[in-house]
Protein backbone atom coordinates (compact mmCIF):
# COMPACT_ATOMS: atom_id res chain seq x y z
CA UNK A 1 0.00 0.00 0.00
CA UNK A 2 1.77 3.74 -1.15
CA UNK A 3 0.18 6.26 0.41
CA UNK A 4 1.59 9.43 -1.98
CA UNK A 5 -0.05 11.85 -0.02
CA UNK A 6 1.62 11.66 3.14
CA UNK A 7 4.35 12.40 2.24
CA UNK A 8 2.71 15.97 1.41
CA UNK A 9 0.60 15.75 4.92
CA UNK A 10 2.36 15.08 6.91
CA UNK A 11 6.12 15.90 5.68
CA UNK A 12 7.63 17.10 9.41
CA UNK A 13 5.67 14.75 11.35
CA UNK A 14 6.86 11.65 12.66
CA UNK A 15 4.96 10.09 15.31
CA UNK A 16 1.28 11.87 14.73
CA UNK A 17 -1.09 10.62 17.60
CA UNK A 18 -4.43 12.90 17.43
CA UNK A 19 -5.70 11.78 20.94
CA UNK A 20 -3.63 13.81 23.53
CA UNK A 21 -0.43 16.16 22.76
CA UNK A 22 2.87 15.26 23.20
CA UNK A 23 5.59 17.14 24.56
CA UNK A 24 7.21 18.44 21.56
CA UNK A 25 4.37 18.11 19.13
CA UNK A 26 4.75 21.73 18.02
CA UNK A 27 8.13 21.30 16.58
CA UNK A 28 8.01 17.87 14.92
CA UNK A 29 4.53 17.29 13.84
CA UNK A 30 3.71 20.14 12.15
CA UNK A 31 4.43 20.98 8.24
CA UNK A 32 6.61 24.06 8.30
CA UNK A 33 10.03 25.27 8.30
CA UNK A 34 11.06 26.45 11.75
CA UNK A 35 12.84 29.77 12.84
CA UNK A 36 14.98 30.38 15.74
CA UNK A 37 17.40 33.15 16.16
CA UNK A 38 20.18 32.93 18.69
CA UNK A 39 21.37 36.23 19.58
CA UNK A 40 24.80 36.70 21.36
CA UNK A 41 26.23 39.99 23.32
CA UNK A 42 29.66 38.56 24.09
CA UNK A 43 32.07 40.90 22.00
CA UNK A 44 34.12 37.73 21.10
CA UNK A 45 31.27 35.34 21.34
CA UNK A 46 32.55 33.23 18.26
CA UNK A 47 35.90 32.50 20.53
CA UNK A 48 33.87 31.90 23.53
CA UNK A 49 31.64 29.10 21.32
CA UNK A 50 34.74 27.55 19.93
CA UNK A 51 36.44 27.31 23.88
CA UNK A 52 32.85 25.82 24.68
CA UNK A 53 33.65 23.11 21.95
CA UNK A 54 36.72 22.09 23.71
CA UNK A 55 35.99 22.33 27.10
CA UNK A 56 32.45 21.83 27.44
CA UNK A 57 30.91 24.08 28.52
CA UNK A 58 27.48 26.44 26.72
CA UNK A 59 27.58 29.85 26.48
CA UNK A 60 24.61 32.06 27.32
CA UNK A 61 22.58 33.53 24.69
CA UNK A 62 18.57 34.74 23.86
CA UNK A 63 16.94 32.22 21.76
CA UNK A 64 13.72 33.25 19.82
CA UNK A 65 12.04 30.12 18.54
CA UNK A 66 8.82 30.82 16.02
CA UNK A 67 8.69 34.46 17.53
CA UNK A 68 9.22 33.26 21.04
CA UNK A 69 12.13 35.12 23.04
CA UNK A 70 13.91 32.95 25.77
CA UNK A 71 16.87 34.58 27.48
CA UNK A 72 19.57 33.01 29.33
CA UNK A 73 19.55 29.96 26.95
CA UNK A 74 22.64 27.74 26.86
CA UNK A 75 24.39 27.24 23.03
CA UNK A 76 27.76 25.26 22.41
CA UNK A 77 29.21 24.12 19.22
CA UNK A 78 28.35 20.29 18.20
CA UNK A 79 29.77 17.49 16.27
CA UNK A 80 32.93 15.68 15.40
CA UNK A 81 33.61 15.91 11.93
CA UNK A 82 30.66 18.32 10.70
CA UNK A 83 32.67 20.84 13.52
CA UNK A 84 36.05 19.84 12.66
CA UNK A 85 36.09 21.56 8.83
CA UNK A 86 36.98 25.17 7.48
CA UNK A 87 33.31 26.20 7.39
CA UNK A 88 31.28 28.65 9.71
CA UNK A 89 28.53 26.78 9.55
CA UNK A 90 28.49 24.90 12.14
CA UNK A 91 26.02 22.74 14.29
CA UNK A 92 24.62 23.66 18.02
CA UNK A 93 23.16 21.95 20.76
CA UNK A 94 20.79 24.56 22.39
CA UNK A 95 19.89 23.47 26.24
CA UNK A 96 16.75 25.80 26.80
CA UNK A 97 17.37 24.66 30.62
CA UNK A 98 21.15 25.18 31.41
CA UNK A 99 20.81 28.90 33.30
CA UNK A 100 17.08 29.32 33.58
CA UNK A 101 15.95 25.99 35.00
CA UNK A 102 12.07 26.84 34.03
CA UNK A 103 12.79 27.00 30.75
CA UNK A 104 11.49 24.88 28.10
CA UNK A 105 9.79 25.06 24.71
CA UNK A 106 6.61 22.85 24.38
CA UNK A 107 7.72 20.67 27.40
CA UNK A 108 11.15 20.52 25.45
CA UNK A 109 14.67 21.33 27.27
CA UNK A 110 17.44 20.42 24.84
CA UNK A 111 17.36 20.37 20.97
CA UNK A 112 20.09 19.83 17.97
CA UNK A 113 20.76 21.94 15.37
CA UNK A 114 22.66 20.45 12.57
CA UNK A 115 24.32 21.49 9.75
CA UNK A 116 23.69 19.53 6.92
CA UNK A 117 27.10 18.63 6.60
CA UNK A 118 28.49 16.11 3.46
CA UNK A 119 25.06 16.28 2.09
CA UNK A 120 24.15 18.10 -0.49
CA UNK A 121 20.51 17.01 -0.62
CA UNK A 122 20.30 18.45 2.72
CA UNK A 123 17.80 15.40 3.09
CA UNK A 124 19.86 12.30 4.21
CA UNK A 125 19.09 12.83 7.69
CA UNK A 126 15.76 13.72 7.78
CA UNK A 127 14.68 11.05 5.61
CA UNK A 128 16.58 8.37 7.40
CA UNK A 129 15.22 9.43 10.94
CA UNK A 130 11.66 9.12 9.26
CA UNK A 131 12.38 5.57 7.44
CA UNK A 132 13.50 4.45 11.22
CA UNK A 133 10.37 5.84 13.21
CA UNK A 134 7.88 4.24 10.39
CA UNK A 135 9.71 0.76 10.64
CA UNK A 136 9.21 1.16 14.70
CA UNK A 137 13.26 1.14 14.99
CA UNK A 138 13.69 3.87 17.86
CA UNK A 139 15.09 7.08 16.69
CA UNK A 140 14.61 10.63 17.08
CA UNK A 141 12.67 13.45 15.55
CA UNK A 142 13.81 15.33 12.38
CA UNK A 143 12.51 18.46 10.84
CA UNK A 144 14.00 21.48 9.38
CA UNK A 145 14.66 24.97 10.82
CA UNK A 146 16.02 28.49 9.12
CA UNK A 147 18.68 29.31 12.08
CA UNK A 148 20.11 33.25 12.64
CA UNK A 149 22.80 34.10 14.78
CA UNK A 150 22.93 38.04 15.71
CA UNK A 151 20.01 38.77 12.84
CA UNK A 152 21.84 37.22 9.99
CA UNK A 153 20.88 34.34 8.15
CA UNK A 154 23.06 31.40 8.99
CA UNK A 155 21.68 29.02 7.20
CA UNK A 156 18.78 25.91 6.64
CA UNK A 157 19.69 22.88 9.81
CA UNK A 158 18.14 19.97 10.59
CA UNK A 159 16.46 20.26 13.79
CA UNK A 160 16.99 16.96 15.67
CA UNK A 161 15.18 15.55 19.12
CA UNK A 162 17.73 14.91 21.74
CA UNK A 163 17.92 11.68 23.35
CA UNK A 164 17.53 12.49 27.11
CA UNK A 165 14.85 12.12 29.96
CA UNK A 166 12.17 13.69 27.77
CA UNK A 167 12.86 10.94 25.05
CA UNK A 168 12.83 8.17 27.54
CA UNK A 169 9.60 8.85 29.23
CA UNK A 170 7.77 9.24 26.13
CA UNK A 171 9.13 6.03 24.71
CA UNK A 172 9.31 3.72 27.52
CA UNK A 173 7.35 5.42 30.52
CA UNK A 174 9.90 5.47 32.59
CA UNK A 175 13.71 7.50 32.82
CA UNK A 176 15.62 5.87 35.48
CA UNK A 177 17.63 3.24 33.69
CA UNK A 178 21.02 3.69 32.08
CA UNK A 179 21.85 5.16 29.34
CA UNK A 180 24.41 4.85 27.83
CA UNK A 181 26.49 6.21 24.01
CA UNK A 182 28.16 4.35 22.49
CA UNK A 183 30.81 7.12 22.12
CA UNK A 184 33.80 7.20 20.94
CA UNK A 185 34.46 3.41 19.99
CA UNK A 186 31.51 1.33 21.63
CA UNK A 187 32.12 -1.94 20.32
CA UNK A 188 30.44 -4.07 22.94
CA UNK A 189 33.82 -5.95 22.90
CA UNK A 190 34.59 -7.95 26.37
CA UNK A 191 37.44 -5.75 28.24
CA UNK A 192 37.39 -7.25 31.60
CA UNK A 193 34.79 -7.06 34.48
CA UNK A 194 36.24 -3.74 36.14
CA UNK A 195 33.77 -0.73 34.94
CA UNK A 196 36.43 1.58 34.74
CA UNK A 197 37.96 -0.14 31.58
CA UNK A 198 35.00 1.32 29.87
CA UNK A 199 34.79 4.81 30.71
CA UNK A 200 37.01 5.71 27.88
CA UNK A 201 34.91 3.56 25.44
CA UNK A 202 30.97 4.86 26.67
CA UNK A 203 29.25 7.81 28.15
CA UNK A 204 27.13 7.49 30.72
CA UNK A 205 24.38 9.70 29.96
CA UNK A 206 21.97 9.40 32.19
CA UNK A 207 21.94 7.41 35.63
CA UNK A 208 21.25 8.24 39.40
CA UNK A 209 24.61 6.49 40.67
CA UNK A 210 28.04 6.05 38.67
CA UNK A 211 26.87 2.18 38.23
CA UNK A 212 27.97 0.61 35.10
CA UNK A 213 27.39 -3.13 36.68
CA UNK A 214 24.32 -3.17 33.71
CA UNK A 215 26.74 -2.26 30.71
CA UNK A 216 29.51 -4.76 32.05
CA UNK A 217 27.15 -7.88 32.42
CA UNK A 218 25.27 -7.58 28.85
CA UNK A 219 28.68 -7.34 27.49
CA UNK A 220 29.65 -10.15 29.14
CA UNK A 221 26.04 -11.97 28.01
CA UNK A 222 27.49 -10.92 24.39
CA UNK A 223 31.15 -12.01 24.19
CA UNK A 224 31.22 -14.65 27.00
CA UNK A 225 28.55 -16.79 26.19
CA UNK A 226 29.38 -20.31 24.91
CA UNK A 227 27.42 -20.08 21.18
CA UNK A 228 24.77 -23.11 21.95
CA UNK A 229 23.04 -20.75 25.15
CA UNK A 230 23.49 -17.50 22.85
CA UNK A 231 20.28 -17.67 21.44
CA UNK A 232 18.33 -17.86 25.00
CA UNK A 233 21.05 -15.65 27.03
CA UNK A 234 20.69 -12.39 24.72
CA UNK A 235 17.55 -11.66 25.29
CA UNK A 236 17.89 -11.72 29.29
CA UNK A 237 19.96 -8.40 28.39
CA UNK A 238 18.80 -6.97 25.08
CA UNK A 239 15.71 -6.22 23.42
CA UNK A 240 16.86 -8.73 20.12
CA UNK A 241 14.20 -6.78 17.82
CA UNK A 242 15.50 -3.44 18.45
CA UNK A 243 19.33 -4.22 18.03
CA UNK A 244 18.39 -6.35 14.57
CA UNK A 245 15.81 -3.86 12.85
CA UNK A 246 18.27 -0.86 13.86
CA UNK A 247 21.16 -3.14 12.03
CA UNK A 248 18.80 -4.05 8.95
CA UNK A 249 18.21 -0.07 8.43
CA UNK A 250 22.13 0.48 8.40
CA UNK A 251 22.42 -1.88 5.89
CA UNK A 252 19.75 -1.42 3.66
CA UNK A 253 20.70 2.59 3.64
CA UNK A 254 24.85 1.74 3.84
CA UNK A 255 25.02 3.89 6.92
CA UNK A 256 28.19 2.74 8.24
CA UNK A 257 28.72 5.38 11.12
CA UNK A 258 27.15 3.43 13.70
CA UNK A 259 28.11 0.10 15.04
CA UNK A 260 27.93 -1.83 12.06
CA UNK A 261 31.01 0.24 10.42
CA UNK A 262 32.90 2.85 12.51
CA UNK A 263 31.49 1.31 15.49
CA UNK A 264 30.08 3.64 17.47
CA UNK A 265 27.13 6.33 17.20
CA UNK A 266 24.16 5.03 18.91
CA UNK A 267 22.08 4.51 22.40
CA UNK A 268 21.68 1.54 24.51
CA UNK A 269 19.21 2.54 27.00
CA UNK A 270 18.35 0.14 29.89
CA UNK A 271 14.52 -0.42 30.25
CA UNK A 272 13.93 -1.33 33.94
CA UNK A 273 10.72 -2.01 33.31
CA UNK A 274 11.77 -4.70 31.13
CA UNK A 275 15.30 -5.26 32.42
CA UNK A 276 16.44 -5.18 29.18
CA UNK A 277 18.51 -2.97 26.71
CA UNK A 278 17.14 -1.20 23.78
CA UNK A 279 18.60 -0.24 20.69
CA UNK A 280 18.78 4.01 19.82
CA UNK A 281 19.47 5.07 16.42
CA UNK A 282 21.82 8.24 16.29
CA UNK A 283 23.36 10.38 13.83
CA UNK A 284 22.55 9.07 10.73
CA UNK A 285 23.84 12.24 8.38
CA UNK A 286 26.17 9.92 5.92
CA UNK A 287 23.26 7.53 5.64
CA UNK A 288 22.61 6.57 1.67
CA UNK A 289 25.86 5.79 1.12
CA UNK A 290 27.95 8.84 2.46
CA UNK A 291 30.41 7.33 4.70
CA UNK A 292 32.45 4.93 2.62
CA UNK A 293 34.95 3.16 4.86
CA UNK A 294 37.66 3.63 2.00
CA UNK A 295 35.31 2.08 -0.65
CA UNK A 296 33.76 3.69 -3.82
CA UNK A 297 30.37 5.15 -3.95
CA UNK A 298 29.82 1.94 -6.44
CA UNK A 299 30.96 -0.93 -3.78
CA UNK A 300 29.13 1.40 -1.10
CA UNK A 301 25.74 0.63 -2.41
CA UNK A 302 26.17 -3.20 -2.70
CA UNK A 303 28.07 -4.59 0.19
CA UNK A 304 26.32 -7.17 1.61
CA UNK A 305 23.26 -7.87 3.14
CA UNK A 306 25.39 -8.98 6.22
CA UNK A 307 28.52 -6.33 6.14
CA UNK A 308 30.58 -5.84 9.10
CA UNK A 309 33.60 -3.81 9.50
CA UNK A 310 35.65 -6.21 11.43
CA UNK A 311 33.26 -8.86 12.10
CA UNK A 312 35.06 -9.92 15.56
CA UNK A 313 35.12 -6.23 16.63
CA UNK A 314 31.68 -6.20 16.44
CA UNK A 315 30.64 -9.19 18.83
CA UNK A 316 26.67 -8.36 19.00
CA UNK A 317 26.08 -8.65 15.84
CA UNK A 318 29.09 -10.79 14.13
CA UNK A 319 26.90 -13.54 17.29
CA UNK A 320 24.10 -13.10 16.43
CA UNK A 321 24.83 -13.40 12.41
CA UNK A 322 26.03 -16.47 12.85
CA UNK A 323 23.36 -17.56 14.80
CA UNK A 324 20.52 -19.47 12.80
CA UNK A 325 17.38 -18.04 14.85
CA UNK A 326 18.32 -14.54 14.89
CA UNK A 327 20.21 -14.74 11.14
CA UNK A 328 17.03 -15.59 9.73
CA UNK A 329 15.07 -12.68 11.91
CA UNK A 330 17.50 -9.62 10.52
CA UNK A 331 16.85 -11.42 7.19
CA UNK A 332 12.98 -11.13 7.72
CA UNK A 333 13.51 -7.49 8.64
CA UNK A 334 15.77 -6.73 5.29
CA UNK A 335 12.71 -8.38 3.40
CA UNK A 336 10.09 -6.37 5.26
CA UNK A 337 12.10 -2.75 4.95
CA UNK A 338 12.67 -3.53 1.28
CA UNK A 339 8.92 -4.91 0.38
CA UNK A 340 7.10 -1.44 1.67
CA UNK A 341 8.96 1.97 2.27
CA UNK A 342 12.40 1.18 0.67
CA UNK A 343 11.43 1.44 -2.96
CA UNK A 344 11.56 4.55 -5.67
CA UNK A 345 7.66 4.45 -6.06
CA UNK A 346 7.11 4.69 -1.66
CA UNK A 347 9.99 7.14 -1.38
CA UNK A 348 10.73 9.17 -4.44
CA UNK A 349 7.53 11.09 -4.45
CA UNK A 350 8.74 12.07 -0.98
CA UNK A 351 11.97 13.13 -1.66
CA UNK A 352 10.70 15.61 -4.55
CA UNK A 353 7.90 16.84 -1.63
CA UNK A 354 10.63 17.58 0.95
CA UNK A 355 12.71 19.49 -1.97
CA UNK A 356 10.16 22.03 -2.67
CA UNK A 357 9.96 22.72 0.39
CA UNK A 358 13.33 23.10 1.45
CA UNK A 359 14.39 24.65 -1.85
CA UNK A 360 14.34 28.06 -1.23
CA UNK A 361 16.14 28.30 2.11
CA UNK A 362 18.67 26.17 0.48
CA UNK A 363 19.30 28.39 -2.32
CA UNK A 364 19.66 31.51 0.07
CA UNK A 365 22.16 29.72 2.02
CA UNK A 366 25.36 30.76 1.63
CA UNK A 367 26.79 28.84 4.58
CA UNK A 368 26.18 25.80 3.20
CA UNK A 369 28.86 23.40 1.99
CA UNK A 370 27.72 22.75 -1.54
CA UNK A 371 26.13 24.89 -4.62
CA UNK A 372 22.35 25.11 -5.51
CA UNK A 373 23.05 22.73 -8.21
CA UNK A 374 25.12 20.08 -6.29
CA UNK A 375 21.70 20.22 -4.44
CA UNK A 376 19.62 20.07 -7.51
CA UNK A 377 21.78 16.84 -8.96
CA UNK A 378 22.53 14.55 -5.71
CA UNK A 379 18.47 14.18 -5.33
CA UNK A 380 18.58 12.19 -8.51
CA UNK A 381 22.07 11.20 -9.57
CA UNK A 382 25.46 10.60 -7.82
CA UNK A 383 28.12 13.72 -8.21
CA UNK A 384 31.72 13.60 -7.78
CA UNK A 385 33.36 16.57 -5.92
CA UNK A 386 36.82 17.82 -6.24
CA UNK A 387 39.13 15.95 -3.63
CA UNK A 388 42.10 14.07 -3.08
CA UNK A 389 42.67 10.62 -5.11
CA UNK A 390 40.60 11.66 -7.68
CA UNK A 391 37.40 13.17 -5.46
CA UNK A 392 34.81 11.80 -3.46
CA UNK A 393 31.44 10.97 -4.82
CA UNK A 394 28.32 10.93 -3.21
CA UNK A 395 25.62 8.98 -4.56
CA UNK A 396 22.02 10.41 -5.18
CA UNK A 397 19.00 9.62 -3.53
CA UNK A 398 17.11 8.35 -6.05
CA UNK A 399 19.81 6.73 -7.67
CA UNK A 400 20.78 4.89 -4.45
CA UNK A 401 17.60 3.41 -3.52
CA UNK A 402 17.26 1.98 -7.35
CA UNK A 403 21.03 0.62 -6.68
CA UNK A 404 20.91 -0.81 -3.14
CA UNK A 405 17.37 -2.81 -3.34
CA UNK A 406 18.46 -4.14 -6.36
CA UNK A 407 21.83 -5.54 -4.81
CA UNK A 408 20.33 -6.59 -2.09
CA UNK A 409 17.33 -8.30 -3.75
CA UNK A 410 19.92 -10.22 -5.36
CA UNK A 411 21.74 -11.40 -2.72
CA UNK A 412 18.26 -12.50 -0.73
CA UNK A 413 16.82 -14.19 -3.07
CA UNK A 414 19.14 -17.07 -1.54
CA UNK A 415 16.56 -16.77 1.31
CA UNK A 416 13.73 -16.88 -0.34
CA UNK A 417 13.20 -13.55 0.64
CA UNK A 418 9.93 -12.38 -0.63
CA UNK A 419 9.78 -8.45 -1.89
CA UNK A 420 6.02 -8.31 -2.24
CA UNK A 421 3.29 -7.75 0.54
CA UNK A 422 0.04 -7.30 0.08
CA UNK A 423 -2.01 -5.46 2.09
CA UNK A 424 -4.25 -8.19 4.13
CA UNK A 425 -2.05 -11.75 4.11
CA UNK A 426 -4.90 -14.25 2.95
CA UNK A 427 -5.58 -16.49 5.31
CA UNK A 428 -3.17 -14.57 7.94
CA UNK A 429 -4.56 -13.26 10.96
CA UNK A 430 -2.06 -11.43 12.79
CA UNK A 431 -4.14 -8.69 14.43
CA UNK A 432 -7.81 -8.51 15.63
CA UNK A 433 -9.75 -5.18 16.26
CA UNK A 434 -12.81 -4.74 18.36
CA UNK A 435 -15.24 -3.25 18.27
CA UNK A 436 -15.78 -2.57 14.80
CA UNK A 437 -17.75 -0.07 14.73
CA UNK A 438 -16.00 1.81 17.48
CA UNK A 439 -16.97 4.62 19.72
CA UNK A 440 -14.71 5.67 22.06
CA UNK A 441 -12.01 3.57 21.60
CA UNK A 442 -10.95 -0.37 20.07
CA UNK A 443 -8.71 -2.97 21.27
CA UNK A 444 -5.84 -4.46 19.56
CA UNK A 445 -5.26 -7.84 20.11
CA UNK A 446 -2.54 -9.27 18.42
CA UNK A 447 -1.98 -13.30 17.49
CA UNK A 448 2.22 -12.94 17.30
CA UNK A 449 4.22 -12.60 20.59
CA UNK A 450 6.52 -9.90 19.37
CA UNK A 451 6.48 -6.46 19.61
CA UNK A 452 4.95 -4.79 16.59
CA UNK A 453 4.31 -0.85 15.64
CA UNK A 454 0.71 0.47 14.36
CA UNK A 455 -0.27 3.35 11.91
CA UNK A 456 -3.60 4.92 11.48
CA UNK A 457 -4.56 6.63 8.55
CA UNK A 458 -7.86 8.20 7.55
CA UNK A 459 -9.83 7.85 4.15
CA UNK A 460 -7.94 11.26 2.44
CA UNK A 461 -4.64 9.13 3.60
CA UNK A 462 -3.43 11.40 6.26
CA UNK A 463 -1.63 9.79 9.19
CA UNK A 464 -2.81 10.53 12.26
CA UNK A 465 -2.18 8.24 15.32
CA UNK A 466 0.65 5.98 15.62
CA UNK A 467 2.77 4.06 18.43
CA UNK A 468 6.20 1.95 18.47
CA UNK A 469 7.28 -1.53 20.29
CA UNK A 470 4.11 -2.00 21.82
CA UNK A 471 4.07 -5.49 23.47
CA UNK A 472 0.01 -7.55 23.58
CA UNK A 473 -2.69 -6.18 23.91
CA UNK A 474 -3.29 -2.48 23.71
CA UNK A 475 -6.30 0.05 23.70
CA UNK A 476 -6.69 2.94 21.00
CA UNK A 477 -8.48 5.90 22.24
CA UNK A 478 -10.79 7.39 18.98
CA UNK A 479 -13.15 9.63 21.05
CA UNK A 480 -11.86 12.20 19.57
CA UNK A 481 -11.85 11.21 15.94
CA UNK A 482 -14.56 12.45 13.12
CA UNK A 483 -16.73 9.47 12.45
CA UNK A 484 -15.60 7.86 9.13
CA UNK A 485 -13.68 5.02 7.81
CA UNK A 486 -10.16 4.33 9.47
CA UNK A 487 -7.19 2.29 8.42
CA UNK A 488 -5.11 0.86 10.71
CA UNK A 489 -1.40 -0.72 9.42
CA UNK A 490 0.31 -3.04 11.57
CA UNK A 491 4.45 -3.78 11.16
CA UNK A 492 5.92 -6.67 13.39
CA UNK A 493 9.93 -7.60 11.57
CA UNK A 494 8.31 -10.46 9.30
CA UNK A 495 5.10 -9.14 8.72
CA UNK A 496 2.96 -6.05 7.56
CA UNK A 497 -1.38 -6.91 7.64
CA UNK A 498 -3.66 -3.64 7.06
CA UNK A 499 -7.25 -3.74 8.50
CA UNK A 500 -10.36 -1.31 7.97
CA UNK A 501 -12.18 0.24 11.39
CA UNK A 502 -15.27 2.30 11.37
CA UNK A 503 -16.04 4.81 14.42
CA UNK A 504 -19.08 6.31 14.90
CA UNK A 505 -19.92 8.23 18.07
Amino acid sequence: MKHFSIALLVLFGSNITAQTHQDGDSLWNVSTVHEIHLNFTQPSYWDTLEDGYTNDYYTVCQVVLNGRVMDDVGAKFKGNSSYNNPSDKKSFKIDFNEFDSTLSYDGIKKINLNNCFKDPTFMREKLALDFCRRQGILAPRCTYVRVYINSSYWGLYTLVEEVNAKFLTQRFNNNDGNLFKGDPSGDLRWLGSSPSLYYNKYELDRTQTNDWSDLVHAIDIINNTPSANFQDSLPTVFDTWSVLKAAAFSNIFSNLDSYTGSGHNYYIYHDEDADIFRWIVWDVNEAFGNFQMNMNANTIQTIPYNYLNQPTNRPLLNNMFNNSVYHQDYINALCVMLSNDFTNDFMDPMIDSIANVIRPYVYTDTHKFYTNQNFEDNISMAITLPGPNGGITMPGLKSFITARRNALMNQLSAFGCWLSVPDNSSNITTFKQAPNPANDYFTITPVVTEPYSYRVFNAQGQWIASQENVRGVTSVSCSTWPNGIYFVEYLTTSHRQSLKIVVTH
